[in-house]
Order: structure tokens, then sequence, then C-alpha cells
């Protein structure tokens, strides 16, 4: 994954000793919607028999099946500001914690609700160490109801169905009776806001390839980590009785197909075959000549098949039974000189495209977000919305373009930057301060190639590049510091240490017993 920072930029966000740690409260503990209209009006649309938010004894909101309730999410103080924030991603979950952590006027400071589709924050830079099992799941993807506990962020756990904004009515609106828009949860729920932030990600694009939908296997999610790690321990299992290899193909040699491609074969070892397929006749198109090289040298070192200028046509199970796993890839050249072939495999791996999730929610009427093509926000240099100043939009739901009218990557370096000047804007924005234009700083670019390996190139150092063991600790300790919240750092940071003492003497032991026994 494309992040590395200077210590400056990788400090996160404090918090101080006086700060808040009561929680958005319900009008309702029970059931943590209001059982009525909020103001009495005719504005507010009737009660359904839907879900019921349950608040937990972490004082999240979590929703539950077959319960009646009414539609509108209550805040707890009519005349303070809310924001709701939509995805809990990087950019979601820290501009959250960024407008936690700014100096509030006492009757200024927002009320801040979460709503992602998971109980879990992904730090996805590092899903790769899941398939090494050099981390935890607990490490890399906490529960936002342990994250958020000492502050006031309130974490609603829900899909988004329809967004109707009403912001384009006019700029201000800061009176308790002047809403900027409502968002519709697919439970059922109704959130009334006045600040609202999209952050809502993206999804893996699958349905550009026939059979890639029904046989590939994303990597984006946790989930499909985990489903990944359980396919391959299946495979481990049923192959290495019999000694045959496992057929792994890679699509996409970016740097996830290259991650991937580097960590599997690592684990695999001579029992596995790994087939990297890129369109392009390089790898690593966009990286630093630093990174492409030393992801090179491991994969040629691990003996991973390079496919180069192919595209993949199609997906296809090797036979009619249900029983035989394995597949067969249509390979078709993209570059003369290459001939069409077909390859056999018994996991195919998808890591090419990505679609934002926001072209996922229903249209709301003449009110629609301008999308751009490939459906994130048109944004302004502010990161709002163009045409809503009170919708914000960053990371995969944005379309933000730098100085030069590129458009940003949608990376975690991105988000995290983006994140800081979301939150900031806001605070400006409720306080009646300018908002300050986005400038994005690439601080330079790392990934991981295995257990003990990985490459930095740091854009503050022209040509240098540190992988190996060095490299692999230098990733490690950025993305320890870059992780949400203190108290999860510290818990990690402890977790690893004590991993990786247990590796050393692990390592002593096997040294000298081979040095004894050579002697």
């Amino acid at each position: 994954m494309a992040l590395l920072s200077s210590v400056s930029s990788l400090l996160p966000f404090s918090y101080g000793a006086n700060r808040l740690t009561s929680k958005a409260s319900f009008a309702s503990i029970t059931s943590g919607f209001n059982l009525s209209s909020r103001w009495n009006s005719t504005r507010n649309v009737p009660r359904l028999h839907l879900s019921r938010a349950v608040t937990n004894s972490s004082g999240n909101t979590e929703v539950s099946e077959n319960e009646a309730a009414p539609r509108t999410y209550t805040w707890s103080d009519n005349k303070r500001p809310r924001v709701c924030i939509l995805g809990g991603g990087f950019g979601g979950l820290y501009t959250a914690l960024r407008l936690e952590s700014l100096v509030w006027p006492d009757d200024k400071k927002p009320q801040v609700v979460l709503v992602d589709q998971s109980e879990r924050f992904v730090f996805k830079p590092m899903l790769y160490e899941l398939l090494s099992g050099e981390v935890d799941v607990w490490e890399i993807a906490p529960r936002f109801s342990d994250l958020l506990t000492n502050t006031g962020i309130q974490f609603l756990r829900d899909r988004v169905k329809t967004l109707l904004p009403c912001d384009h009515l006019g700029v201000n609106g800061s009176e308790s009776f002047v809403t900027g828009g409502t968002v519709l949860l697919e439970s059922g729920f109704k959130i009334e806001y006045d600040w609202l932030v999209l952050a809502l990600g993206a999804e893996s694009k699958l349905d550009v390839v026939p059979g890639a939908m029904e046989l590939a296997f994303p990597f984006y999610t946790l989930e499909d980590a985990i489903k990944l790690n359980e396919k391959l321990n299946k495979l481990e299992r049923k192959n290495f009785k019999d000694g045959s290899a496992i057929k792994v193909a890679v699509v996409g040699c970016g740097y996830a197909g290259v991650e991937l491609a580097a960590t599997i074969s690592e684990r695999l070892q001579d029992r596995g075959i790994v087939q990297s397929i890129n369109v392009s006749k390089n790898i690593l198109t966009s990286a630093p000549d630093g990174n492409r090289e030393a992801a090179m040298k491991v994969l040629m070192s691990r003996k991973v098949q390079l496919l180069l200028g192919y595209l993949v046509q199609s997906i296809k199970r090797a036979s009619d039974s249900e029983e035989d796993e394995g597949y067969l890839l249509e390979l078709k050249p993209a570059e003369r000189g290459l001939e069409s072939q077909i390859i056999e495999a018994d996991i195919v791996l998808w890591t090419v495209g990505a679609k934002p999730l926001l072209t996922k929610l229903e249209p709301s009427g003449p009110n629609v977000l301008p999308l751009n093509a490939r459906g994130q926000a048109e944004t302004d240099e502010t990161l709002r919305v163009k045409g809503h100043p009170r919708i914000f939009a960053l990371g995969d739901s944005s379309s933000l373009r730098d100085s030069n009218g590129t458009l940003l990557p949608t990376t975690a370096q991105v988000a995290f930057q983006e994140a800081d000047f979301t939150g900031w804007n806001i605070w400006a924005a409720i306080n009646n301060r300018p908002l300050l234009p986005f400038r994005f700083q690439n601080l330079g670019e790392m990934m991981t190639l295995g257990r003990y390996d990985a490459a930095i190139s740091p854009s503050f150092i022209e040509g240098l590049t540190l992988d190996g063991p060095i490299g692999h600790a230098a990733r490690k300790v950025a993305y320890l510091i870059r992780l949400p919240t203190d108290e999860h750092r510290l818990k990690v940071g402890i977790s690893w240490f004590a991993k990786s003492a247990v590796d050393s003497i692990a390592l002593l032991q096997s040294n000298l017993t081979k040095v004894l026994s050579g002697s």
C-alpha cells in the first residue's frame, strides 16, 4: 500500500486531559430512537415496523431485527451542531477523531455519529499480514466500540440507503430548526444532520470479466482476507498430503497484486506455484523505481511466474463437477508478439479495479450529488461537494484533483490527509472561519514483501529505498504510529514487541542448533 509519512505527519490525533467522555445520548435507553417526531412537524414521516437500535453496554448502537420503532434518530442537544459521518474507514474514522481532538466553544462542539456497515475499523494496508500470520485480527481490525469508548462519538452499525440533502437551499442555517439534510438507512431509520461527511469507501470491481464475480477471490476487506486465509488453509491440508503444488493466479500487478503474490509465495514456498497476470509489460507501473526493483527481486527469488502483457478474458471451472475446485483462466495478449494461453489455478485472486459505494445508493430525486464517471462526488478544493456546502467527501467517495488537474489516487495516505482537512474545515464552517484548500503532500510509498521484507521509498529523500528487514521494521513502526487511538496503539505495540522477542529467541535457538550440529 502506498503510505509513508515523516515523523510529524505520522503523529496521531492526540486528546487532552479534559477531553469530553460523555456519549451522545438517545431519547430512550432501550430503543435509542425518539418515540415521536423531533419537532412534531408534518415533515417527519410516520412510524414503520422495522428494526430497533439497542444501545449496548459500551454505549454504541446496533440494529436488531423485527422490532417496532420510529424512524428518527435523536440527538442529545437540539442546539449543538449535528455531524453525520458515513463510513468508518480511514477517511470517516479519522475525521471523527479529528473533530473530537479540536478545541470548541462549549455551545458549538458538534455531536458526531459514525455510521458503518461493519463492527470493525480495518487498517487495510496490513491485511496481508493476516495471511503471513504476523498480526492478529484485533490488532489491525479493532471494534469501533473499543476505539470510541472514551470519546463523545456515537457509532451506529447500519447501511446507508438514500441521501436527502437540502443544503442546496442555502449555506446558512445553523439554527436548531434548520437541517442540512437527512440520511435514510437500510434498517428504516433516518438521521437528520447539519453537516454530512461522505467516506463510504469502495468495493472490488469483479463484473468486468465473465466468471470473475462467481469464481475469483477479491482482496479488499477484512472478510476477504479471512475467507482467503481459510481457503489457503483448506488447500494446504488437501494438497500437502499428496505433495501436489497449490496453484495460485493473481490478477493484477499493482501494489495489491504484488504484495499478495509476495506474501502467498513466501507462505507456500516450494509447495505452491504463484502466477501473476498483468496487462502491462511491467509491474508496479506507477511506483518509484526503488520499490519496483525491490519487488521484482523478491518475486524472482520466490519463483513467482510473471505473465505480463495479458488480459484475462474469462474464468471458468476446470470441470462440471462441484467437487473439483480447479479453475481455467483464458488469457488474451495485450501486446504484440504474445500468444493466447490458458492456465490452471486452484484459486484466483482479483486485485484489479474498484468502484465507489456511492454508486449503490438509491436516487434521491432532483437534489442528487454531482458524480463523475467513476461514481465519485465532485468536490471543490476544500473537500465540499459542489453545490452542497454542508456535505464533505473524501477518500474513495471524492474526486478531488491536484494542482495539475490529475485525479488524486484513492490510497490510505490521501485519505489520512483529507481526514485532517475535513475535520478542520467542519470546525471552520461551524465557527464562521475561512475553509482551507486541501493540498496533498506525497510523502512516499511503501509495501510489504513478506514476513521480514518490505520496501519503502520516501519522497523527501530522492533515490532512497529501504528494503529487506530494515524496510519491514520501518514500515511496521510507521503503521503503528498511525493506528487510530493512543490506547489501541499501546496495546498493539506491546503485542508486536512480544512477538518480535519470541521470534528473535526462536531464530537464535535455530542458529545455535545449526552451529552445534555442524561441529
